[in-house]
């Protein structure tokens, strides 16, 4: 079918090439774009079905004349302060390679657009084969992770300063959105890694260039994005616990001051109640009353600091 004759049929299918090397991106898939590729295409129904769904795991699918890649990459919500997951499928064989993502993966977009407008950049990426091509998508996405996982590190710093501060409200709010995304990260990055490890031996047919050093240096990206993530696990579990140490150290200081001040105030409260009795007692009826209970009130209170002070309760 020709590009035109797609157009005609709206579907969401752009296609650009190099020589014999096609490069078709659909996004985002629907119905009509799966149903399209099996007229043209001799794909299994499941792989198609599967780049419909959100809920595929990464995979590795080999047939005969083609490869099916499921990958997961991690995207950053602003709207709603969360970093949630987007797929890529991906078919590949020796003279094609299909994308299909939802428009969200900012790096495949803007090497698709950059691949459309500038000749050289097409040459560059599809001139080596379908696995070459492949291998720029990933690396560009893998690094895309970096910067999240450097806006993770920023995130941490913040709550760490704002723990340490005189006003902690808001602490644990971030905390917990710095837990929520480390482990909605690691989530993601955790299958990744075991199916691009194992990519280079199943695409090298598909280019002439050597791709085990290119490949080598995805996955040591990967591995670096997994060991911030270990690492921030472990600095957010010591904040939470730093907090958890600072409010209660807190709480105790609050409690500690209010029960010294009912310590005190507890004989002067019996010496009041006693004078508030309808019964005989001693200055009842002399002028200076108030201030020889104010005087007894206040020896008490004198007596009750010195004592506490003596024992080193303040």
């Amino acid at each position: 079918m020709a590009q035109s004759e797609i157009k005609k049929e709206k579907l969401n299918i752009e296609m650009i090439s190099w020589g014999k090397i096609q490069w078709m991106d659909i996004a985002p898939p629907t119905e009509k774009e799966t149903e399209y590729l099996s007229k043209n295409y001799s794909f299994h129904p499941l792989d198609l079905d599967d780049t419909l769904s959100k809920k595929q795991r990464p995979k590795i699918d080999e047939y005969k004349d083609y490869l099916f890649f499921v990958f997961h990459f991690p995207i950053y919500r602003k709207e709603e302060r969360v970093l949630t997951t987007s797929q890529l499928s991906v078919f590949i064989s020796s003279n094609y390679l299909i994308t299909l993502h939802n428009n969200e993966l900012k790096p495949l977009v803007k090497l698709f657009k950059e691949c459309q407008i500038d000749e050289e950049s097409l040459k560059e990426y599809l001139n080596q084969g379908p696995a070459y091509l492949l291998y720029r998508i990933l690396d560009r996405l893998v690094d895309y992770c970096l910067p999240m996982l450097d806006k993770v590190g920023d995130g941490i710093e913040d709550v760490e300063k704002l723990i340490f501060s005189r006003r902690q409200r808001g602490a644990i709010r971030g905390i917990s959105w710095l837990r929520r995304d480390v482990i909605a990260f690691r989530r993601i990055i955790w299958p990744m890694r075991a199916v691009i490890g194992s990519l280079e031996p199943k695409i090298r047919r598909y280019t002439e260039v050597e791709l085990p050093v290119y490949f080598g240096d995805v996955v040591d990206h990967l591995d670096k994005i997994w060991d911030g993530l270990d690492e921030y696990k472990e600095i957010i579990e010591g904040l939470s616990d730093t907090y958890d140490s600072l409010a209660t150290n807190r709480t105790n200081e609050v409690v500690r001051i209010l029960t010294i001040f009912a310590t005190v105030m507890l004989p002067v409260t019996v010496v009041a109640s006693i004078y508030g009795m309808n019964i005989e007692l001693p200055f009842m009826h002399s002028d200076y009353a108030l201030i020889y209970v104010f005087l007894v009130m206040l020896v008490i209170i004198v007596g009750i600091l010195y004592f506490l002070r003596r024992i080193r309760v303040i």
